[in-house]
């Protein structure tokens, strides 16, 4: 991971372009076990300062589209608040454990979902004209917008940044092991021209963060289904909780579809809240579960800054917490990955760092409670599944790839209101073009169309 900087970074609240510093601050702790940033915490009372102060000054206005385009191609490559591209990266990979190939890929996929952000509007929304002087206009559904993020991934951050692109103003809490992200980008949308008083970037308690989904006009949640369960109900608040990404597999299991399932299952480390977790199958449990295993057993163990590195690491606190986690599944189920060689889960690195290893168990049944288990690196469980489990076994799925011929199921998966996203064959779940929504239509949370009908 590199040698720890000599004094850690210091990151305050920054509200309408003025940084306020904290007296209640937090040590952020890398995965080495140093400490990367000295991080002030937003009490309740500055984050209703920072929520009435954007609100005063919220109009609802659009800024220029340019304005993105020169944010992100600042983010990906200029040095911002003395920070460099690179400097940037070390200290993501640092704090969450993803590789630096990860990251790397992750300032590509901003710079592309940003950059495509009128075209993913116009996707989204239908026409507007409807003969001379009739039309429709879409307009936010609120001036405020509030965003709790996790630590996961930095690409998630393109969900507020999409707000301003709209119009709103927006309070950003960013995850507590990855302030990075949404700071480097707010220096990259300030220096390309959003005016100040459009946001306000406040690390903060998660009571804190809630408070401010609140009070907004509109907001959106990631995390665990702890954090995310008392939202789902709210209309105002978009929520991303864990992905639970199945594919069911109805057809002859050969060398590419293996490899299609552990690509699936790890890219990125497994951190995407579309990598695989679960497989279900008419054939064989055994042998798809043992081939999934010895396939990511082949996985290099490496430091995440290594340009092959492709798993997690965490520090030694966490690294605890999974391995406890870990046993108690493998318990209870068949362990396919001890039978490939890889028995041990977490495995402690030379420069300090807790590697995690892919881990595949089978299960007995379709309905099993471990069917669906998501853990933050490639960790799968594979189930049978026979026409009489029908659909119910598929539901709960951010993204539900079918590898079947049979339609009757295509249709039953495409119309079941908790299946997000439906793939077949060999599409990797996070494929996608403007459009295609992740979870719902996301623009048309933000935005609501009102007539407007002229005399001539």
């Amino acid at each position: 991971m590199g040698t720890a900087t000599a004094a850690a970074l210091r990151l305050d609240p920054l509200i309408c372009g003025r940084r306020t510093a904290s007296s209640d601050r937090v040590a952020l702790p890398g995965v080495l076990g140093d400490d990367l940033a000295d991080v002030g915490l937003a009490p309740r009372l500055l984050a209703l300062a920072a929520l009435n102060e954007v609100r005063e000054h919220a109009d609802g206005r659009a800024p220029d589209p340019a304005l993105f385009t020169e944010a992100v191609r600042l983010f990906a490559t200029a040095t911002l608040d003395g920070e460099s591209p690179r400097e940037y990266v070390r200290r993501v990979c640092h704090a969450t454990g993803l590789t630096a190939a990860a990251v790397d890929q992750a300032v590509r996929d901003l710079v592309k979902e940003i950059g495509e952000l009128p075209r993913t509007t116009a996707a989204e929304l239908p026409a507007t004209g409807f003969g001379t002087g009739f039309d429709t206009r879409w307009v936010p559904r609120g001036k405020v917008f509030a965003a709790v993020l996790a630590s996961n991934h930095p690409v998630p951050n393109v969900s507020w940044v999409q707000a301003l692109f709209h119009g709103y103003s927006v309070l950003v809490k960013p995850g507590s092991r990855d302030p990075f992200t949404p700071a480097r980008l707010l220096s990259a949308l300030l220096a390309a021209g959003l005016p100040p008083t459009k946001v306000a970037y406040l690390p903060c308690a998660r009571q804190v963060g809630e408070f401010l989904l609140r009070e907004a006009d509109r907001g959106i949640i990631y995390g665990g289904d702890r954090a995310v369960a008392t939202w789902h109900q709210r209309e105002s608040v978009a929520v991303r909780g864990p992905g639970r990404t199945k594919a069911l597999v109805d057809t002859e299991p050969d060398d590419a579809l293996i490899e299609h399932l552990a690509l699936s299952a790890s890219f990125d480390g497994g951190t995407r809240c579309t990598n695989l977790s679960a497989v279900l199958t008419t054939g064989s449990v055994a042998d798809i579960a043992d081939r999934l295993a010895e396939r990511l057993a082949r996985l290099p163990s490496l430091p995440a800054t290594d340009s092959e590195a492709t798993l997690l690491v965490v520090n030694r606190a966490r690294a605890a917490q999974l391995r406890e986690q870990i046993t108690r599944l493998r318990a209870e189920l068949t362990d396919h990955s001890a039978r490939a060689g890889q028995a041990e889960t977490v495995v402690e690195l030379p420069d300090g760092s807790f590697l995690l290893r892919p881990v595949v168990l089978s299960a007995d049944r379709a309905d099993h409670p471990a069917v669906g288990t998501e853990l933050p690196f490639p960790f799968v469980v594979v189930a049978p599944w026979t026409e009489s489990d029908g659909i119910a076994p598929l539901r709960d799925s951010l993204v539900l790839n079918l590898l079947t011929e049979r339609e009757e199921l295509v249709d039953a998966a495409v119309r079941e209101p908790s299946v997000r996203k439906v793939t077949r064959g060999h599409v990797l779940p996070w494929t996608a073009v403007p459009g295609i929504p992740h979870d719902d239509n996301y623009t048309q949370f933000l935005l609501e169309p009102k007539g407007v009908v002229v005399c001539h």
